[in-house]
Formats: C-alpha cells, structure tokens, sequence
C-alpha cells in the first residue's frame, strides 16, 4: 500500500488516474501567500467570539469574589482564597486566580480586567495549536485545525468565562506541542519545558492538568531516535520538575501551620493534600466524596456515565460534531502510517493528539463523580488536530490511491448525518439549517468520488470545501449564538454552555433556554435520585433542596434559586427578581447601586447582584451590616461560597462562607465561631434559610451547621427584617416572623 505520509513510498506507485504533483516553485519551508492572512482572520473570529458583548456576559461569582480578595491581600491572592479575610479558599489551586488577579491588580478589578489573559490565553492556544500542526501535516491542515479549535462551541462558551479551564487547555497544548518539538529535535529543554506546562496545568486544576500525560510519555518512549540510557535520564529529569511545579503550592501550603492559613475549600480536612486525592482530585473520576452531582447511573451536569456521554443530550452540541471525523481521521491516519519509521514525524503527531484525545474521551465519558459540560473543552484540541492532519492525510490519499477514494467521503457523510441529528434535536431553532448541511454534504461527497480523477483538482477542491461547511456548519451556530444570540445552555458562569438547550437533567441544559439558575428550568435538583455528598438522595447533599429545606431565603424568597438578574452592562441596572420568589424584599438579586460601592454592584456581567442575584441579600441589608459593622473584620458569615461571594462583591467587603461551595466543608465549628466573636471579628451570622449548607444540605458534614445553629440562635441577638427592610412583610406584625440574622458580641461569648 502506498503511504501517504512516508516521504519514500515502499511499493506501489501513485495511482495512474491522479497525475503526480507538479515541481514546487518555491522552497519547501515557505509559507504560502494565504498561511498568515487565514490565521490573523481566524484569531480576529476568536477574539471577537471571546471578547463580544463580554460585559453582559454572567462570570462565575464563585472564581470573581477570590479574584477580587486577592487585589485586597497577597495572601488571599497565594491561597485562593473566597475573601480577603482569609477563611476560607477556592476548591481548586490558585494559579489561575494569580493570573487574573494580578491583571486585576494592574488595571483594576472588573470583567475586561480580569478576563484580558483569559482571552489571550484562548488565541495563543490556537496559534500553538497552528504551530505544531504545520510543521508536521502543513498549513492547509494548520489552518483546518485551528478553525475547528476556534469553533468549537464549548470552547467559546468557557472562554467567555473566568473559570480555570482556559488557562488549563493553554498549559496542556503548549505541553504537549513542547513534548513534540523535544521528541522530533531530541532536545532535552522543550522535554523540560513540556513538564512545567503539565506542572502549572496541575496547579491551575489538579489532576485534570495531567490527564494527557500519557500521550506524552508514550510518544517520548516510542518515536525518541535517544538512546534508551538517555531516554531514562531526561524522563527522570522531566519527572523532577514535572513533581516541583505540580506540588509547590500544596508543600508551601502544608508549611504554613493550620491556625495560619484559610481552610482549604472542598477538603475535609483544611488541607491541599486531600483536596488533590479527594474532591478535586480521583473525586472527580471515582466519585465519593463531594462528588455525587456528575455520574453513576443518575444523570447529572452532564448526563449518565458511560461511552456514549458525549453524544448525549447534554453534551452532544457542545462537543460531539466532529468526533466522528477525527476518529476515523486518527484510525485512517495510523493505518496510512504503516510502513513508515518508528520516527516518523506525522505518526507522532498521531500518537500524541490521537492519545489526547482517547484518554479525555474515556475519563470524561466515564467519570462518576461531578462531571460539568464545559470540561469538555480539553478535548478541543485533540479533535481539531485530528481533523486538520488526519483530514489531510485522507484527501491525500483519495487523491493518490483508489483503494482509500471511499474513506473520506464516509467520514463527512457520518459527520454531516451526524450534524443533521443534533440540529434536529434543537426544536425550533434554525430549522433552515438541517437541510443545507445536508444538501452541502451530498454535493461534497458526490463531487469527490466523481471527480477525483482527471485533471480537475479545483472542482474536487471546492467538493471538499463544501463538505467541510457543512461539517462546520452546526458548530458554528452553536458558537455564534453565545455571543450574539438570546438562547443559552447553561447557567450563566457557573455552569457555561453555548447554543440552545436540548437537554434536560439536574445542572445540564434544559429547560426554554433561560441563563439563569439552575438549567433545566432553574430549580434545584430534587429527587433525581443521585447520590450526595453525605449520602442523601439528590444531586446536593439533603436531596437537593436549598438551605433549610424550601424555607424562606435570607431576606425573603421561596428558598428557589435566584434566577439571572437583567443587569445591563456597568450600570448595574436591571430587576433581577427571581422568577417565582414570594415576599420579603430580599428576594430580588440587586441589580442596582449597593451601598458604598457606587454603582459596582451588578456591573461588568454579572460580577456582584447582577446576574445570578448576590444570596438573598439586598442593598438595604448590606447598608444596614455596614452601619453596625462596629469594626469587625468580616461583614457577615452565611453558609456557602456562592452566596458569599455574590454578597461580597456587592458590598466590597470580606464575608465569611462556613461550609464552601458544596456547603460540606468543615471548616466553621462552634469552637471556631466562638473564636472570632470573642475578638469582635465577627458580629454577624446568617442562618435558617441560608445556613443548611452550600447548594442545600447539611453544612459541615450534617452535624456541623445543626451545632453552629442552635449556638446562634441561642447565644446570638435575632435582628428583625424591619430594622433593615423598609418594606418588610406583613409576616413580621402577626408574630411569624423569623429572622435568619443574628448579631453576636464577644458578651455572648460564655
């Protein structure tokens, strides 16, 4: 068979019916005319893709408030952590929030701020993505790789947000091009240089910064043209500062004593170590602990665990439109590559994105433990890679040799039936579009079997152009409408997803395509039957309910999660009123000018009582906290991390979350409360409605809130809603008024 990679076929001539290439008229290395022009246009698509209508866009509270800490304190900057007091962090490493932070730092704290290196990191993907695929397939298939990558809706959608995983993907593409590069070159500094990336990917989210790792080690240790001894020795001096940059900040951490440093949030015992092993970590692939909102056989974020995951509902048009192209490009590609030497340079390419993106593949799809769509950016490029130089090499071959005219065209025909699928899936949403990618499909496939022979390479071209529109097509729409369209997947910044909804299942997408609470409607999860993390029914510990099991949210509410506010850009204008919330004033998330903040609350998509609302809590509470704050170091303690950090960056004050983002942390006990009342540290607790734990539950492991509790309630000085409601309810004159604010003074302290 002839290969179409090997520089010296090994048999056959080329097929007689294609005529061999012409002479090239220009020196091999060498860009064509049109390379540069098509990157800087598909870095420019990025970037508008990325960057359009960025304000208006909902940030995940959560990662703002510990950004915000850390242009506050170099402290809460180091740790992570949610407040600039220092109680509590993040439950991930903070090299992402270092980054974001110090760009905060330097041009202040908003969403153009902090989203400035989110952005950068995005485009720089591409281009190292374009890099390394050039100099192995060329540029046509550079170019295919890098429009696919910009394309790929769930990759717009959470380069639209400050979570970790932008900067993650960069790490790991710039890791494993490095890894390339040391394997072609033999060159021992890209080899050390791929092991910092994989290192500092660790540290931006744990063990999820090596899933590739794998890939890397198999291609150095298979195609290395190093002797085996030297092999082994720049192994083991990659494993060195692959070990230093992964485990820095969890041994400076563990340096650092207990009483010192904030709770390390989602561990359940305030240390990175079991961060690293527990939740965050094997968590997330084996559930357990924390770890009840993704997998098993219940649904969750992104569906039931299993192979076909990625072609569900809920991921489907997120990630699955040219997964069949790039397997059958991966398997065509090896197979191409068959005579060739084990050195040969597009089989480690194969190798090392073909690996990629079989191992995401599996642990994504198979993961039992939270498992949210937007993880599945990571296999973006894996899947672009395979596509521009899988794809090129299959082309190739139709031209060269009869025997593989049929594997490209099948490969667009399942890719283009596969994209009529998904659209179809979308009820009512450009019906118009299904059609066209099928007749776009038919026409390319038609036109590369009949004109593959002869002397008509521009109609054969233009086949193939029209089939990979059509490929194109769906995710392209996808992508398009998270900037410029109305319909959303997911909820706003905590749970990202692009184009409409077309799924249903607690945390994934549903429900008309709101982007606010939860998808899928925006209730909690109740009664899906999944594990929590204390064992309960329900996605969320206590099967599911908000705190305090549907009583009132603090402030006034239903106890349903506050839907997304309609604020308005740097305003902070808007409603914000949640959907279904019944009395108190504090049910509406401010979308107005908190107190003191002159205008910041809501401002800049969502980053304070915006979009997402800010936990309960309005302008006149926080006015009212502020007034009576009498010097104490944090504002107000509620139960978790989402509610907090609304709070605090509407008020631009620290506040304490007990129990973190899942509202099972450990980390506030009586005996620590007691702590900080008696030094005047704290005067305020938020409890009833706020204090059951995170998303719902019992805080703190279920015994925890319950003990810290009836301490408040019965050493602490209940506050009415009128004394900081003007329009409180008529539930407080009749006698039935029970408030969830408490004051405590260190007199209170027994």
């Amino acid at each position: 068979m002839t290969s179409a990679t090997d520089p010296h076929p090994h048999t056959e001539p080329a097929s007689a019916d294609w005529p061999p290439p012409a002479p090239p008229t220009a020196p091999p290395d060498r860009a064509p005319r049109w390379s540069l022009p098509a990157l800087v246009a598909i870095l420019v698509l990025a970037a508008v893709l990325y960057a359009w209508n960025l304000s208006g866009s909902s940030m995940n509270t959560f990662y703002s408030g510990a950004i915000w800490a850390g242009t506050k304190s170099w402290k809460a900057w180091f740790f992570g952590s949610l407040d600039p007091g220092n109680f509590l962090t993040v439950d991930k490493p903070p090299f992402a929030l270092m980054v974001m932070g110090l760009s905060c730092r330097v041009f202040g704290f908003g969403t153009w701020q902090m989203m400035a290196p989110q952005i950068g990191a995005a485009l720089a993907t591409i281009w190292i993505l374009h890099s390394s695929v050039k100099r192995v397939w060329g540029h046509v298939a550079a170019t295919v790789a890098a429009l696919v990558l910009a394309l790929t809706p769930i990759t717009v959608a959470i380069n639209r947000d400050n979570n970790p995983d932008t900067l993650l993907v960069f790490l790991m593409v710039a890791g494993a091009a490095l890894a390339l590069r040391a394997t072609r070159d033999e060159r021992l500094l890209p080899l050390l240089g791929s092991a910092a990336c994989f290192g500092l990917a660790f540290n931006t989210k744990l063990l999820a910064g090596w899933i590739a790792l794998p890939a890397v080690f198999a291609l150095y240790v298979y195609a290395s043209k190093a002797p085996w001894a030297r092999r082994i020795v720049n192994l083991l001096l990659a494993a060195v500062v692959l070990a230093v940059s992964s485990f820095w900040w969890a041994i400076a951490v563990s340096l650092v004593p207990a009483a010192d440093r904030p709770y390390i949030g989602g561990s359940t015992d305030g240390s990175a170590w079991d961060l690293i092993m527990g939740y965050d970590g094997l968590g997330r692939v084996f559930g357990g602990e924390g770890n009840g909102g993704g997998g098993g056989g219940g649904g969750g974020f992104s569906g039931s665990a299993g192979l076909g995951r990625m072609f569900n509902d809920i991921l489907g048009g997120q990630i699955s439109w040219l997964l069949p192209f790039s397997a059958i490009a991966l398997v065509g590609g090896l197979v191409l590559c068959g005579r060739a030497p084990r050195t040969d340079l597009k089989r480690m390419a194969l190798v090392l994105w073909g690996g990629w993106t079989v191992l995401h593949y599996v642990i994504f799809a198979t993961a039992q433990g939270t498992m949210h769509p937007y993880y599945t950016t990571a296999l973006a490029p894996g899947i672009a890679a395979l596509c521009g130089g899988g794809g090129v090499m299959l082309l190739d071959a139709l031209r060269r040799d009869r025997r593989w005219a049929w594997v490209l065209p099948v490969a667009f025909g399942v890719t283009g039936i596969w994209a009529i699928v998904l659209l179809r899936r979308a009820s009512g949403w450009n019906t118009w579009l299904w059609p066209v990618v099928g007749v776009l499909t038919v026409a390319g496939i038609v036109g590369m079997l009949v004109l593959r022979s002869g002397n008509r390479a521009r109609l054969l071209t233009a086949s193939v152009a029209a089939a990979a529109v059509a490929a194109l097509a769906g995710p392209t729409a996808y992508a398009v409408s998270e900037p410029f369209g109305s319909t959303g997947g997911g909820m706003g910044g905590t749970n990202p997803t692009a184009g409409p909804t077309t799924g249903s299942g607690f945390g994934g997408p549903g429900g008309g395509g709101n982007r606010g609470g939860f998808p899928g409607g925006g209730e909690l999860p109740g009664g899906t039957g999944q594990s929590g993390r204390n064992g309960q029914a329900g996605g969320f510990p206590g099967g599911g309910e908000m705190p305090g099991g549907g009583q009132a949210m603090p402030g006034g509410g239903t106890g349903e999660l506050p839907q997304q506010g309609n604020g308005t850009g740097s305003t902070g204008t808007g409603t914000g009123q949640a959907p279904g919330s019944t009395g108190g004033t504090g049910g509406t998330a401010p979308g107005g000018t908190a107190p003191g903040a002159t205008g910041e609350a809501g401002q800049r998509g969502g980053m304070g009582g915006g979009p997402g609302g800010m936990g309960g809590a309005d302008s006149e509470l926080i006015a009212y906290l502020k007034k009576h704050r009498d010097g104490a170091k944090w504002l107000l303690a509620v139960s978790n991390s989402q509610s907090s950090a609304q709070i605090e960056l509407s008020a631009r004050e620290p506040v304490i979350s007990m129990w973190g983002f899942t509202g099972s942390d450990n980390a506030m006990t009586v005996a620590r409360l007691k702590e900080l009342v008696k030094k005047g540290e704290l005067h305020y607790v938020q409890i009833g409605g706020g204090m059951g734990g995170g998303m719902g539950g019992p805080g703190g492991g279920g015994n925890l809130s319950t003990e810290v509790s009836n301490w408040v309630k019965k050493h602490g000085t209940a506050v009415k809603e009128s004394a900081y409601s003007k329009s409180s309810t008529s539930s407080s004159t009749s006698g039935t008024n029970s408030s969830s604010l408490y004051r405590l003074d260190p007199s209170d302290v027994g």
